[in-house]
């Protein structure tokens, strides 16, 4: 591995799994195995011989146990008494050991996290934060969108959707399939708020070029991931060239799978804590700095995940749209930067920002 023997070796990798219930004023419908109400999540700490800690974590919607397996069993060999010091070579290194079981799904989710725990720990042994050691001055404010659950019915929509306008936000993203009901959203926030459509892979390619008139009609900046399975990019592409803008990629791993969105859909959507951790992350955006396009990242979570993604943003154009998850969870793992006035903006503190509040973490470890 891409150790080096100057770099104090990392002497312990824990998880934690953490189970939060949150309330979004809805019924939990889509796609979902049941009812989602509840954010999971699998925490990474990582500490070396010198006292430095490093928080990460890993996408666990639905799967938080065999995630954390993951951590602990294909992940934390290549961590456990290493000097790692050149995070990105370690990353494919570690991808290329391990891609006998698939670069995608669960094993990138744990990598994804052990990444972004050892980047918060390089940081923290800098004294600087993260986005100062990646070579920015300062860090970044962009512009937040409220991220509404699917709901199904016109007038829980319209509540949601005037709830995020009282509080600020200019942007506002809809997991509705229904047309009648996405263009009560547009009557309901008038033309001057931005919109954006999540399908999560509902339509056919003929069927979303069907809804073409009434994405028009409703001015949507993006329709995201419209169609199954979501790495058909070349639906994605006659998509585009019916005039549709697509957002897409919260389900791809890697910055060489990004290679294809990149080229294909107006707004590729990176996730921090599926596509390979702050490694891939960086890779990503740059590509699409070289290829003018904007990133829209996927962060429907509150943990370093989120932290990391705003420690990016300096990165990031100045249009650029950051996605808050549109919920009220029951407690929260950190201070987490949350939209004012629908901006949100990196933390000045060393590292990505992430200092958990023990006490949730302990309290909201899911029974066995």
């Amino acid at each position: 591995m891409t150790n080096s023997n100057t770099v104090p070796k990392i002497v312990s990798l824990q998880t934690f799994p953490v189970r939060i219930p949150f309330t979004d004023g809805g019924l939990g419908t889509g796609g979902t195995p049941s009812r989602w109400h509840s954010l999971d999540m699998v925490l990474i700490r990582v500490e070396d011989e010198e006292g430095h800690i490093g928080w990460g974590d890993a996408f666990a919607y639905f799967c938080l146990e065999p995630v954390k397996a993951a951590v602990d069993h294909m992940i934390a060999p290549f961590v456990i008494m290493s000097g790692i010091d050149n995070i990105a070579a370690w990353n494919l290194e570690v991808q290329k050991k391990l891609h006998l079981f698939g670069r995608y799904g669960m094993t990138l989710f744990a990598l994804s996290g052990v990444d972004t725990a050892l980047w918060d720990l390089k940081s923290k042994r800098q004294g600087v934060p993260l986005w100062r050691l990646l070579g920015a001055k300062a860090p970044a404010h962009r512009p937040a969108y409220a991220s509404l659950v699917r709901y199904g019915d016109k007038g829980l929509v319209a509540e949601q959707c005037k709830r995020a306008l009282e509080l600020g936000y200019r942007h506002i993203k809809l997991h509705e399939i229904a047309p009648d009901v996405i263009e009560h959203a547009r009557e309901v926030i008038g033309p001057d708020i931005s919109l954006m459509i999540d399908a999560n892979c509902a339509w056919s390619m003929q069927e979303t070029i069907g809804l073409r008139e009434t994405f028009r009609a409703c001015n949507a900046l993006w329709v995201e991931e419209p169609v199954f399975p979501p790495d058909d990019y070349q639906s994605m592409a006659e998509i585009e060239k019916a005039g549709i803008p697509v957002g897409t990629g919260e389900n791809a791993s890697t910055a060489f799978d990004f290679r294809r969105i990149i080229s294909t859909v107006t707004y590729p959507q990176p996730s921090m804590t599926k596509v390979g951790g702050i490694s891939e992350f960086a890779q990503i955006l740059a590509a699409c700095e070289r290829n003018g396009k904007v990133a829209m990242p996927h962060t429907p979570y509150f943990g370093p995940g989120y932290f990391a993604t705003l420690a990016m943003l300096p990165f990031m154009p100045e249009t650029t749209l950051i996605e808050f998850l549109f919920v009220e969870p029951e407690a929260w793992l950190a201070s987490t930067p949350t939209p004012v006035t629908g901006s949100v903006g990196a933390s000045t503190s060393i590292g990505i920002g992430f200092e958990p509040d023990l006490d949730v973490i302990r309290r909201y470890a899911p029974r066995t």
